[in-house]
């Protein structure tokens, strides 16, 4: 077990309710044991295992099948009704059960399987803004700067990681979406200027069909 306290004096019961919404349908979420009376403190499963872009950096070799896991990941939420509990996406409409942040580095490869975190954001929305998200935090995200050929490396990945978890979704509706997306993500303060203009010109490129 892990205890999980809030730093931002946020409360961690909305977040508990979904996981046990979650878990009891069966969707690969952390168990949750206890959660506080004032919901500060979480007591939660404890799983052991790297991220998947820990995973994958280790097995490269796996990065196709890794993509394909997350879009299958998407999927099965999306076939989950968001419960009466969760209040509407910022973007998208829709009734479906959303994550909003549901990349790589938000599922822990498990003894078990695959496990999704970070339900913070967790929403009733629509399935191909989350697609869509997803998407554009995998294309535009930081890479780590180590040398130019390390670099090199982990732009070619990332393009084939986006490119193979694309190809498992109707990529119209996507794209639709993507600039719903970008509009909102443009306005999150944590993201760079170089994020937001890298945005901007995915956008552009995936509305001419790149």
């Amino acid at each position: 077990m892990v205890l999980r306290r809030s730093r931002e004096g946020r409360s961690l019961i909305p977040e508990s309710r979904t996981l046990t919404y979650l878990h009891a349908h069966g969707y690969p979420v952390p168990r949750v044991y206890e959660v506080s009376d004032d919901g500060y403190e979480l007591v939660m499963e404890r799983i052991d295992g790297p991220t998947m872009v820990d995973a994958i950096g280790k097995r490269p070799w796996t990065l196709r099948r890794s993509a394909r896991l997350l879009a299958d990941l998407h999927d099965r939420l999306h076939e989950l009704d968001a419960p009466d509990f969760v209040g509407p996406s910022p973007v998208g409409r829709g009734s479906k059960l959303v994550h909003l942040d549901l990349h790589p580095l938000n599922v822990l490869m498990g003894a078990s399987g695959p496990v999704v975190i970070d339900w913070t954001g967790a929403r009733a929305g629509d399935p191909s803004a989350d697609v869509a998200t997803a998407w554009l935090l995998m294309a535009v995200g930081r890479l780590p700067e180590e040398g130019r050929v390390l670099s090199a490396a982990l732009v070619v990945s990332r393009r084939l990681m986006v490119s193979t978890f694309l190809s498992c979704f109707e990529r119209a509706p996507v794209v639709e979406r993507l600039r719903d997306v970008v509009a909102w993500k443009a306005k999150d303060p944590h993201m760079s200027a170089s994020e937001v203009q890298a945005m901007w010109t995915l956008l552009a490129r995936a509305e001419a069909g790149g």
